[in-house]
């Protein structure tokens, strides 16, 4: 729809004043806001509330959410709980380092080397297919129960899904990018910082969540078979001892650290990445 104005004596066209858009529907609005999230944490809390309060389960099975939250209380102000965090997390980062490293040598090794992908290959895809856990008595055997065992373990937990990220990001590289890189005589330390890391980043940030949430679960199943400090030895002699309260702060600590863990990783990926909202 048009408007004609005449102005000295011609005719001009101007377009009709668009409608004023509607208001948005409020399930719609709804559903955009930041808090919706927490919707369903709130529902699972009630639940156990519910259930605790209407006695379905015996005490020592099932405690209620406000006595764990008194226990973690107990517990932070005693300084059990950040020796327990504490202790974990350094396994975490020592292993996950480690193994990260590596994988990304050995991904980017077999990745631009057929020779040693000929050699490798097949060897590293059949120990990528043995379960961590189902590794952890062979550790135990080989370095016992001190932190040697607990390092390995996140170690093989990180090294295969790392590698496997970095060898999948180089060789999806379109050819073409290194092309151009030949054709201005790019420096190869300048084609790895130009053109072959940015293309890895998006494909090597997902390997490294995913081995780092891999190692975290790893390493707190470890610590419940053989520990002597950390959030799953918490967990584990608190068992024994029907102390079910403290095992429920373990379970929650561990997923919120996990949580924290993965969205960490995310806003560096968010952060990383920030080139291609430019």
């Amino acid at each position: 729809m048009t408007v004609a104005t005449r102005i000295e004596g011609s005719v001009v066209r101007t377009a009709r004043p668009a409608p004023p858009k509607s208001a948005r529907p409020f399930h719609a609005s709804l559903l955009d806001a930041p808090w919706i999230g927490l919707i369903s944490p709130l529902l699972l809390l009630f639940a156990w509330w519910w259930v605790t309060k209407a006695g379905l389960f015996s005490p020592q099975l099932l405690v209620s959410p406000g006595q764990v939250l008194d226990t973690a209380i107990d517990l932070a102000q005693g300084g059990e709980l950040a020796d327990h965090v504490g202790v974990s997390l350094v396994r975490l980062f020592t292993g996950f380092a480690a193994g990260a490293v590596l994988g990304i040598a050995f991904g980017a090794l077999i990745a631009l080397s057929n020779t040693a992908e000929r050699y490798t290959a097949p060897l590293f895809q059949v120990l990528r297919q043995l379960p961590t856990v189902a590794l952890i008595p062979m550790f135990i055997l080989i370095f016992g129960v001190g932190e040697t065992f607990k390092v390995f373990i996140v170690m093989k937990a990180t090294f295969f899904v790392v590698a496997l990220a970095t060898y999948d990001g180089i060789r999806n590289i379109p050819k073409g990018y290194f092309d151009v890189g030949r054709l201005y005589q790019l420096p190869v330390g300048l084609r790895f910082s130009a053109i072959l890391f940015p293309a890895t980043v998006p494909a090597l940030l997902t390997g490294i969540r995913i081995g780092l949430s891999r190692s975290w679960l790893v390493l707190v199943g470890a610590e419940l078979l053989a520990a002597e400090s950390g959030i799953g030895q918490m967990m584990e002699m608190s068992r024994q001892i029907f102390r079910m309260d403290v095992v429920m702060v373990g379970v929650i600590l561990t997923g919120l650290i996990g949580f924290l863990l993965d969205r960490s990783l995310r806003l560096l990926e968010w952060w990383l990445m920030r080139w291609r909202r430019a």
